[in-house]
């Protein structure tokens, strides 16, 4: 039995992905198969296609894309019992997989979790990989409290706009940067202090961080360093991964630590310069956390910002407004056009 699918044939630009029909997946054990509601979409999903992380994970082409999704548990492999079927589920795909852009996806079932009950497919695929790496940020690496400290730049896009409220949660203080355009979204968030990039260098306004949680890389990153006061930590999704990331984040050995070693060099100096810590995520999927993501959600506590959802007959235009780097919140396609059938 076949199913539509969004596949990458080939590392480049857009020409490399395409809509085909693909063989349906079946569970393994310990595996649900989802019907698929909706997918999210990430900049790992363009970089993966763009070859900028293969020395990280290397695809079997073709391969499905796509790395969350929220639906329905149609089927349970041998030995999976944490769900049931009919379950309206949300999951971030096993890193080495992919295959959220389908209209059927298998995940091992200690990535799922179940679906906040008050939101939509669209709203719930979203969630797991930006809500899972700014929690696992926040709390694991720099382990916010009551009367921290922490920069988070960027805080209108996908992952900004889930750190910024899990920060406040955690009892942060909060200093991030945003356009005027996304000046009410940070501050109807929880922000505290909002820096206007356009118009100011938040390197002359920001200082005496405990942390910073890095979501642009480049040379806001080089500068992050000299806002963080002294014993701090910088944590960054959009630098270079450094030895740490291959040995904790990808369970990798020596021979790829040593060339994250090499790579974050002269980051890992800037920061010694500086008396801090520098620390590359490679976020995990946790069915767990992912529940408790959920439980936010329910307490009103955590909101979803959805910029925009395409129909999945338009996910390379999704793609192409995700590349933009325009979006105020998560880009989503939706593989239904309703709750209730395929679309």
């Amino acid at each position: 039995m076949n199913m539509r699918a969004f596949v990458l044939t080939g590392y480049g630009g857009p020409e490399t992905m395409a809509h085909r029909d693909v063989p349906r997946p079946r569970p393994a054990p310990r595996e649900v198969l989802v019907r698929v509601g909706a997918a999210g979409l990430n900049p790992v999903d363009f970089k993966t296609r763009e070859g900028k992380l293969k020395v990280v994970q290397r695809y079997a082409l073709p391969a499905v894309m796509g790395n969350e999704l929220a639906g329905v548990v149609e089927e349970c492999g041998e030995g999976a019992s944490l769900f049931a079927e009919g379950d309206r589920v949300f999951a971030r795909m096993p890193k080495g997989a992919m295959g959220a852009f389908a209209d059927y996806a298998v995940v091992p079932e200690k990535f799922v979790a179940k679906m906040p009950a008050s939101l939509d497919f669209a709203t719930a695929a979203g969630v797991p990989l930006a809500g899972l790496t700014a929690l696992q940020a926040l709390r694991d690496e720099l382990h916010l409290r009551k009367g921290s400290r922490v920069f988070i730049p960027g805080g209108a896009g996908g992952v900004g706009t889930f750190a910024i409220q899990l920060a406040k949660w955690l009892g942060a203080e909060v200093t991030t940067t945003a356009s005027p355009r996304g000046r009410a979204l940070v501050e109807r968030l929880g922000a505290d202090v909002v820096i206007d990039y356009t118009t100011q260098r938040f390197e002359q306004h920001v200082r005496d961080m405990d942390g910073v949680f890095d979501l642009l890389g480049g040379e806001t990153l080089k500068k992050s360093f000299g806002v963080v006061k002294r014993g701090g930590k910088v944590v960054s999704i959009a630098g270079m991964p450094e030895p740490e990331t291959a040995r904790k984040d990808l369970g990798r050995g020596a021979a790829l630590a040593a060339l994250f070693w090499l790579a974050s060099y002269g980051l890992r100096a800037e920061a010694k310069k500086h008396g801090v810590a520098y620390r590359y995520l490679f976020m995990h999927p946790s069915g767990p956390e992912l529940a408790e993501l959920a439980q936010l959600i329910e307490q009103n506590i955590l909101e979803p910002v959805i910029d925009r959802v395409f129909p999945f007959a338009e996910i390379g235009d999704a793609f192409a407004y995700l590349e933009s780097g325009h979006a105020k919140g998560k880009v989503v396609v939706r593989m239904m056009e309703n709750e209730n059938g395929p679309g």
